[in-house]
C-alpha cells in the first residue's frame, strides 16, 4: 500500500502513474462516497489502466458530503470562503502532517529554501474568516522563514509599503503573497520599483473590485510593482498541494500532483493528451480524501505537463455529472 512518505519521493512520470493508480484502488476501498459514484459508472479498478480511465469526482462532493478515504480522528476542516448563506466545500482533514509536508516540500521544489525569503502576506479576506487553507499554509511558511519582518498585513499598507521598499534596497529576498484585490490597493498607495522582491497572486477579487482578465490583471501589477512576472498560486480548499506560475500563466505541478483536461460537453470524458477543458486534478497528497478532483476550472494542459487556467464554468453544476443523489 501507498504510504504518504512515497508520494513526496515521486520523481519521474512512470512513477507517479503506478502511484496514482494505487491510490486509486485504495480510495476505490475505503472511500464510500467516491466507491458510490465509481458503481454509478459501473467502473471497477480492474478495468482501469491508465490515469485518464480513473473517475474524477465532482469538486461539488466537498459541498453535501464528508469525503474521507480514513476513519482516523479528524484534525481539522479547512473551508471555502462564501457569501452569506452561501453552501461551502468542507475539505476534512486527518492528518495534518501531509498538508504541512506538501506545501513545504511544494514550495521548496519551485522556489529553494523558505528561509531564504522575508515573507510578507496580504490576504485580508482569508484573515477575516476561520478555516482557510492557504492561511495555514502562508502562516507556516512565515514561521518556517524565521525573517523579522516576516508577517500578516491586514490594514496597515502604509507600513508594508515601508518595509517592502526597505527590504528591497537591502538586497533581500522578498515573497510577498497576495489576493489580487489587495495587491492592486497596494499599488493604487504607491508606485514601487522592486528588483529583489516576488509578487505572488493568489487570485480573487472576492467582490471587492471588477473582475479582469488575469493578463490585464498582470499588466497592471507588473506596471505597479517594477517587476517582469508575476508569478501566482493554484491551490483549492479540496487539495493538499499547490500548482505555481513564474510568470505569463504557466503553472507546474509539483512531481506529485498533475493535471488531465475534460470534455466540456461530456465530464466524464478525460483527455489522453494536451487540450482545452475542464481541469482535473491528481493530488496524491489527497490521499485520505479524494486525489482525482474534477474541478470548475476551465485550463490548458501542456505536452510538458504545464498548464493554464482560461476560467471558470458559468453554471455552478459540472454538466454530465449530476450524480448527487449519492
Amino acid at each position: 500500500m501507498t504510504t504518504t512518505k512515497d508520494i513526496f519521493t515521486i520523481t519521474t512520470p512512470e512513477q507517479f502513474k503506478a502511484k496514482a493508480l494505487e491510490v486509486f484502488r485504495f480510495q476505490f476501498e475505503n472511500n464510500t462516497i467516491y466507491r458510490s459514484f465509481c458503481d454509478l459508472l459501473y467502473i471497477n479498478p480492474s478495468d482501469i489502466s491508465d490515469l485518464h480511465e480513473i473517475p474524477f469526482l465532482p469538486i461539488q462532493f466537498f459541498k453535501s458530503h464528508q469525503v474521507l478515504s480514513t476513519t482516523n480522528p479528524i484534525e481539522t476542516t479547512f473551508s471555502s470562503s462564501g457569501t452569506t448563506g452561501q453552501i461551502t466545500s468542507k475539505h476534512l482533514v486527518s492528518d495534518l502532517s501531509v498538508y504541512e509536508t506538501s506545501f513545504k516540500l511544494g514550495f521548496k521544489h519551485f522556489y529553494g529554501n523558505v528561509k531564504d525569503y522575508t515573507i510578507l502576506a496580504l490576504l485580508p479576506n482569508y484573515l477575516e474568516r476561520e478555516g482557510s487553507s492557504l492561511v495555514y499554509m502562508v502562516d507556516h511558511l512565515i514561521k518556517d522563514s524565521n525573517m523579522p519582518q516576516s508577517g500578516f498585513y491586514l490594514n496597515n499598507l502604509d507600513q508594508l509599503k515601508d518595509i517592502l521598499i526597505a527590504l528591497d534596497h537591502a538586497e533581500e529576498k522578498v515573497l510577498l503573497i497576495g489576493v489580487s484585490f489587495a495587491l492592486l490597493d497596494l499599488i493604487d498607495l504607491h508606485t514601487f520599483n522592486l528588483k529583489h522582491t516576488i509578487i505572488m497572486e493568489t487570485g480573487g477579487m472576492k467582490g471587492r473590485r471588477k473582475e479582469v482578465i488575469r493578463e490585464e490583471l498582470h499588466n497592471t501589477l507588473k506596471a505597479g510593482f517594477g517587476v517582469d512576472a508575476i508569478h501566482s498560486e493554484y491551490g483549492m480548499t479540496e487539495l493538499l498541494s499547490q500548482a505555481y506560475s513564474k510568470g505569463h500563466g504557466i503553472f507546474n505541478c509539483p512531481p506529485w500532483m498533475r493535471i488531465l483536461t475534460r470534455d466540456t460537453e461530456d465530464a466524464l470524458t478525460v483527455f489522453n493528451s494536451a487540450k482545452t477543458g475542464g481541469i482535473n486534478v491528481i493530488d496524491l497528497a489527497n490521499i485520505n480524501s479524494c486525489s482525482f478532483i474534477a474541478t470548475q476550472d476551465l485550463g490548458k494542459a501542456h505536452d510538458n505537463e504545464d498548464f493554464e487556467i482560461i476560467g471558470r464554468f458559468d453554471n455552478s453544476d459540472i454538466r454530465g455529472c449530476n450524480l448527487m443523489v449519492l
